[in-house]
């Protein structure tokens, strides 16, 4: 019994770090590729590469909106977020919540 609850204990532990990295990875991978299209100042908004794009279609985007902060929306233009996301055709549903920005529908 010991030893059951012991591997029960160290997989729970690989999930939860597994889990953890995939967030970690998306999340370095869009500051990599997506982050001149996304950081402040709100103009211009500026079209993302093909690279970007493919991470964005690949994110968990939920995951990743788990993890902004207000100092993260200081970095993070929200507005070319929402643009981004748009252009890459994975646009964020009227009224989803990443932080405390609440997203509107994109007007072109």
């Amino acid at each position: 019994m010991k030893n059951l609850m012991c591997l029960c204990f160290v997989l729970m532990s690989i999930i939860v770090v597994v889990s953890g990295d995939a967030c970690e990875g998306d999340r370095q991978d869009m500051i990599r590729e997506c982050g001149q299209y996304q950081k402040w100042p709100a103009e211009p908004k500026l079209d993302p590469s093909n690279v970007c794009c493919a991470v964005w279609q690949k994110a968990d985007i939920p995951c990743l909106c788990a993890g902004v902060t207000k100092e993260k929306e200081k970095m993070w233009c929200m507005d070319k977020v929402a643009y981004v996301a748009n252009f890459c055709k994975k646009p964020f549903s009227h009224g989803y919540k990443c932080g405390s920005h609440t997203f509107l529908p994109l007007i072109q």
